[in-house]
């Protein structure tokens, strides 16, 4: 997928009071796909013109891209980051170096200088930014090579819903492939592992989310499938993986093992009904209302536990379908339209006021 990220940054005195502020386009400059802006305190504009694209790279990578055109108004950040100016400031050669590992995820990239009056919209997010930085107290600023990206709040991708404070964010790790999963069968509480295709799954994302980093904590459910997924992330990102049984897969009770089509001819009714009532349970199993409620419990204690946090969960699709409903508040008619392949990778963030939102759904790129 290609995109195109804006960004710039400025400071009010120079060095002064300082923000940055950064927008992912869709390639036909029409869709504002996600946006941020963050103020960094006393620096100079350089550093916050670096800071607004390493924003802006994090941002892109999160919504699935593969190309990316960048587009500033900083000419020493475009000669720069396009390997023709040298990097002589030792602040700007750490946040050069780092701009550049995020830009080494990308198949393509490039780098373009446009005048301020076409970085309308990047600007205007500076300008906020740079406002909230001057409003802010008097405190010792910390270099910039020190305040890591991971620290800096990103709005929601619409950005007009005032949601505060800095989200919990959730990396939604759907297991790899089993054998139930080849034949498309229901796979609940019974507990198959991975084929050789889902552990090279599981290492695709575990390489994709080692690169990516700045994730605090890897929590799966205790089911095998996922926790083998979540085990290969682990190493790759120096973590333990924490088990959380609510984080389970749905209790498919009789058809636990069955097709589709044998599930019908089973129990042709039942099956009609639990097809459009969500409060309706398979035979001796769990209605998608009950893993909601325990699935609602786990988010609940996540949040608490790691706020403010980069959190990766590997469950199964339905809890994870349940934490995008949760994220987007929406009715349990989107379990059935929501589509997540195995290994997939969706991101949802819950603010510390009770907002949230979907940032990205069903990322394979990586697989």
């Amino acid at each position: 997928m290609r995109v195109i990220v804006e960004a710039d940054g400025g400071a009010r005195g120079n060095p002064g009071p300082a923000g940055y502020g950064a927008v992912v386009w869709s390639a036909d400059h029409e869709s504002v796909l996600a946006e941020g802006k963050a103020a960094i305190g006393t620096a100079t504009n350089n550093v916050a013109e670096y800071r607004g694209l390493i924003a802006g790279l994090e941002a892109a990578a999160e919504t699935g891209a593969t190309d990316v055109e960048v587009r500033m108004d900083s000419k020493l950040v475009v000669e720069q980051m396009s390997g023709r100016w040298r990097v002589k400031h030792p602040d700007l050669a750490v946040l050069h170096r780092q701009a550049g590992e995020l830009a080494r995820r990308f198949d393509y990239i490039d780098y373009t200088w446009i005048p301020r009056d076409k970085n309308s919209y990047a600007d205007r997010l500076a300008n906020e930014a740079m406002d909230a930085a001057a409003g802010e107290s008097a405190t010792p600023a910390a270099t910039p090579a020190a305040t890591p990206a991971s620290t800096e709040v990103v709005t929601n991708p619409a950005g007009w819903t005032g949601a505060t404070g800095a989200p919990t964010r959730l990396l939604l790790l759907r297991h790899g492939q089993t054998a139930l999963s080849v034949e498309r069968r229901y796979s609940g509480r019974g507990n198959p592992e991975l084929t050789p295709l889902g552990v090279q799954q599981a290492d695709a994302a575990a390489r994709y989310l080692g690169e990516r980093g700045g994730i605090g904590a890897v929590i799966a459910s205790p089911l095998q499938r996922a926790f083998d997924t979540a085990a290969a992330a682990a190493k790759a990102l120096g973590l333990d993986v924490t088990v959380d049984d609510d984080l389970i897969e749905t209790d498919f009770g009789g058809w636990e093992g069955l097709t589709f089509g044998e599930a019908s001819d089973r129990d042709p009714e039942l099956h009609r009904r639990w097809l459009r009532d969500t409060s309706v349970p398979p035979p001796g199993g769990e209605s998608f209302d009950a893993v909601a409620t325990r699935v609602h419990r786990a988010q609940r204690r996540i949040v608490d536990e790691h706020a403010g946090q980069t959190v990766l969960v590997v469950s199964h699709v339905t809890p994870i379908k349940t934490l995008l409903r949760l994220a987007l508040d929406a009715g349990p008619a989107i379990l059935y339209r929501l589509h997540l392949d195995l290994a997939s990778l969706s991101i949802a963030e819950f603010y510390p006021d009770g907002a949230a939102s979907v940032r990205l759904v069903n990322q394979t790129a990586y697989l």
